[in-house]
């Protein structure tokens, strides 16, 4: 099965989407479990989130900034 290629604006957004949505669920567990036995997962979240968030801000520099990255 063949999947499509995706665009760099669509690795974009899902980027953005992704690690907005890992730091939400990294500040609401601790509150809707009531629990602090999550404390590791926790750190995990946050820290993939701001991988994500620099490959967000990589990918912006590729799209607004082509010509530095020209190979001719």
């Amino acid at each position: 099965m063949l999947f499509p290629l995706l665009a760099l604006q669509d690795t974009t957004v899902l980027l953005a989407v992704s690690a907005v949505l890992l730091l939400v669920m990294g500040e609401l567990i601790p509150y809707l479990s009531g629990e602090k036995m999550f404390i590791s997962e926790i750190r995990k979240l946050r820290n993939l989130a701001l991988v994500l968030s620099v490959l967000f801000l990589v990918t912006i520099v590729i799209e607004y900034f082509p010509f530095s990255f020209n190979l001719q």
